[in-house]
């Protein structure tokens, strides 16, 4: 197909899907939000671990981060240098950690996110518990279900533009190198760590702005909502079903993942965890390199018919 039937075709998706809250109704729209989200945080968190292998549970910590963030400062501050502070404490955040904690590799590094994660809920709970006396906070804006929904959708667009271009620039050359081998990365002057940094803290601030833009959605929050470790996992689930490694994996495993979650937990509330454990283990045995490398292999396991050899001639 034709690059320019490409994206005369994905314009013209995301023209409807911009003008969806004018012609669905509010149920459709909470889906839509939920989707926006799910996609945005699939994406963001491919962006990172899906090209350096690090598998990273603290996604919910950077969420929980931009939510506390706006509805600490939702009344003192105006709403757009509030999400700025959120980006940049849940970059502060990335950097500190990543310097700190990507010279770990494997199962160390999947130990330690999760525990960040934990953590970082703990520490909110006892301040808020100690300190305010209170647990949750009232976030109260002048935002309408559209408004959420625009940025998250506004926010998608720039994580996938984002991957795409990081794909074709250096840094996506200086990544798989990385990938292949660190040891020919480093020889040939590549910054192993540093390049890690970078695109953890890029992943992480994306992942903070998502918390922050869902916030106001809730209107009363508190820890066990926000930093619920069930995001993570999610997030993780719908990366790699879709193909944690491609640039329309994480969206592509998000949509279908995130309206059997619904389904889920709307009519198996009791046995939901159960089944999200299951569903996780059935992914990581049977789709490995997700549904698009599974296309993958079936297209290159079947190649077209090679053409008449008088055609040739």
């Amino acid at each position: 197909m034709k690059p320019v039937l490409l994206w005369g075709g994905g314009l013209a998706v995301l023209i409807l899907l911009a003008c969806a809250p004018f012609y669905v109704g509010p149920y459709w729209l909470g889906l839509l939000i939920g989707l926006a989200g799910y996609v945005t945080l699939a994406s963001a968190w491919a962006l990172f671990s899906g090209r350096t292998g690090y598998v990273s549970l603290a996604t919910v910590a950077f969420f929980g981060i931009g939510a506390y963030t706006v509805a600490v400062l939702s009344e003192k501050l105006p709403y757009a240098l509030v999400l700025l502070i959120a980006a940049g404490i849940g970059l502060l955040v990335a950097l500190l950690v990543g310097l700190a904690t990507l010279r770990l590799a494997g199962v160390y590094f999947v130990i330690f996110s999760f525990g960040l994660a934990e953590l970082v809920r703990q520490l909110v709970t006892w301040f808020e518990t100690t300190i305010n006396a209170t647990l949750g906070r009232y976030i109260f804006l002048p935002l309408g279900p559209e408004h959420i929904y625009w940025q998250l959708l506004a926010l998608a667009v720039v994580t996938i533009g984002l991957t795409a271009w990081i794909g074709r620039s250096r840094l996506g050359l200086a990544l798989k190198v990385i990938a292949d081998d660190e040891t020919v990365a480093a020889h040939i002057g590549i910054s192993i760590s540093w390049t890690k940094i970078a695109l953890f803290a890029v992943s992480a601030t994306i992942i903070t702005l998502v918390g922050a833009i869902q916030a106001p959605r809730w209107t009363y929050i508190e820890p066990n909502i926000v930093f619920n470790p069930t995001v993570s996992f999610m997030t993780l689930i719908m990366a790699l079903f879709g193909g944690a490694g491609r640039l329309w994996g994480p969206a592509l495993g998000a949509i279908p993942l995130f309206l059997l979650f619904e389904w889920l937990s709307a009519n198996f509330p009791d046995h939901y965890s159960i089944l999200l454990g299951i569903l996780f283990i059935l992914i990581v045995f049977l789709l490995p390199r997700g549904v698009v490398g599974l296309f993958e292999d079936l297209l290159q396991s079947n190649p077209k018919p090679s053409a008449p050899k008088e055609q040739l001639e």
